[in-house]
């Protein structure tokens, strides 16, 4: 309670406090997004023989905790020192301290944007626990965008539990009412359901998937239906917009696969924070 009090009473502390432990989180998302799907597999692929019938095959562990962090080139196993999020990699000077090699960039750039992100989130909605439980949606999301974008995965073991939680919050009104996140989330889902079905009767191919009808409902359960629109909207945009400077660069064709999950989540995330100022401003600037 007393550093509660510190903390509305010096809120630069909790916007600092929220940006060094974006920056911890960052660096733990790292191993998620690296291992989860990993995981994933070899789980999906334990089930699958056991239905088949086939002999299971044996792995060496592979968790979120096991093998330590290592090189991937020279298996260096990295120590305690060489593994502070962002710091690390700066005095290393993005190489690994045994053989040298390379360490890849988006490794500082995940931890950074965590950190900037969960400010960002600090910032809008103070020392509150609002600002508590959406530093958690948005290393959800973060995290969810970094999956699909890898491996078109929109993993149900980090989406349907976010959803959970965003209807047993809004059960209390942290955000929205619940009949607006119950909405929320049922419309969500049928929309882009919806798309899907229409898409596949008249072309006779899956141009959605699944995770991001989950992923849309997840969003209204936290932000309530009012998000939904904008948040189609945004990821639309963007996600044309990418998809044509893909198909360009590197001439891809038009049956390349692109993840979506991504695009909604970003937009998604920025309905969900800033939708009142955004639909505002639009009304303004058509004179209402």
């Amino acid at each position: 309670m007393n550093l509660w009090i510190l903390l509305v009473d010096q809120p630069g502390l909790f916007l600092a406090g929220a940006a060094l432990l974006g920056l911890l989180v960052g660096s733990f998302l790292n191993v998620l997004v690296l291992r989860l799907p990993v995981m994933l597999e070899r789980q999906w692929q334990k089930e699958a023989r056991e239905v088949l019938g086939l002999g299971q095959v044996s792995y060496p562990r592979f968790d979120l905790c096991l093998p330590a962090s290592h090189c991937p080139a020279c298996q260096h196993r990295i120590r305690p020192w060489e593994n502070i999020p962002l710091l690390s990699y700066l005095l290393l000077r993005g190489r690994c301290s045994a053989c040298r090699g390379r360490i890849s960039l988006r490794y500082p750039l995940v931890e950074l944007s965590c950190a900037l992100l969960s400010w960002l989130v600090a910032w809008h909605f103070g020392v509150s626990e609002q600002a508590l439980l959406g530093l958690l949606l948005t290393w959800c999301l973060l995290a969810l965008s970094l999956i699909d974008a890898d491996h078109q995965l929109l993993p149900d073991v980090l989406v349907l539990p976010t959803l959970w939680l965003g209807l047993v919050i809004n059960a209390f009104g942290v955000f929205v009412p619940l009949a607006d996140a119950l909405w929320g989330a049922v419309l969500g889902y049928l929309s882009l359901w919806s798309v899907y079905w229409v898409f596949r009767l008249i072309t006779g191919k899956e141009g959605l998937g699944y995770g991001d009808f989950k992923l849309l409902a997840l969003l209204g359960a936290w932000g309530g239906w009012q998000v939904l629109p904008l948040t189609l909207l945004l990821a639309s945009l963007v996600g044309a917009l990418v998809g044509v400077c893909v198909l360009k660069i590197k001439k891809a064709s038009l049956q390349t696969t692109l993840p979506f999950g991504p695009y909604l989540a970003v937009a998604g995330w920025i309905a969900w924070l800033w939708g009142d100022e955004i639909h505002a401003s639009y009304l303004q600037l058509l004179g209402y």
